[in-house]
């Protein structure tokens, strides 16, 4: 069965993102086609990259790592919840992001952004990273405005479209996470 980590890319205190990787994990639960768990980061306490040796060689020294390693080489294909700071991705989710990259090689993901303009810049900051480590993007994303998304910016009220949106997103992520699956077995 195919596995899927939906990354909840938020570990400051207050974080929508919590709700909004519950929001994926509830709906993406109720499909048969593959199985979904929540990684939070908060599980993951990375401090700034410290590794001795690039990611590319795979030679990890910290246990912090391995573990971190060890769980992403464990799925298939991810769904990324990332709110935008500044135009872009949040440091700590990209900061687990740069730890690893065999790990992340030949995996399907999809992107479930929120911020004042849906995220959308965070996104596209994803998708740029995750061409280098050989993960492939699927063309949807869900981008939620925390204007018409969200109750007072704190409560997720997402609409009928967004939920079409997510089945769409899960669709792909599923398919092409099975379509690469023979990459990820010849490596």
């Amino acid at each position: 069965m195919t596995r899927i980590g939906i990354i909840l890319g938020s570990t400051r205190p207050g974080r929508n993102g919590e709700q909004v990787a519950r929001w994926v994990y509830e709906h993406a639960s109720q499909r048969t086609d593959a199985t979904f768990e929540i990684i939070d980061l908060l599980d993951y306490p990375l401090p700034h990259f410290d590794e001795p040796i690039s990611p590319l060689m795979g030679q990890y020294k910290n246990d912090h790592t391995k573990a971190w390693a060890a769980k992403i080489a464990s799925y298939d294909g991810f769904v990324m919840v990332t709110p935008e700071y500044n135009h872009s991705t949040s440091g700590v989710l990209k900061n687990a992001i740069d730890y690893l990259f065999a790990e992340w090689n030949n995996k399907a993901f999809g992107v479930v952004s929120y911020g004042g303009v849906g995220g959308a810049r965070a996104a596209e900051h994803l998708r740029l990273i995750g061409g280098e480590l050989k993960l492939a993007d699927v063309r949807t994303n869900v981008a939620l405005s925390m204007f018409t998304d969200f109750v007072d910016f704190t409560k997720l009220n997402a609409s009928d479209y967004q939920v079409a949106t997510l089945t769409t997103m899960l669709d792909e992520i599923v398919a092409w996470s099975g379509a690469l699956a023979h990459l990820r077995q010849a490596s």
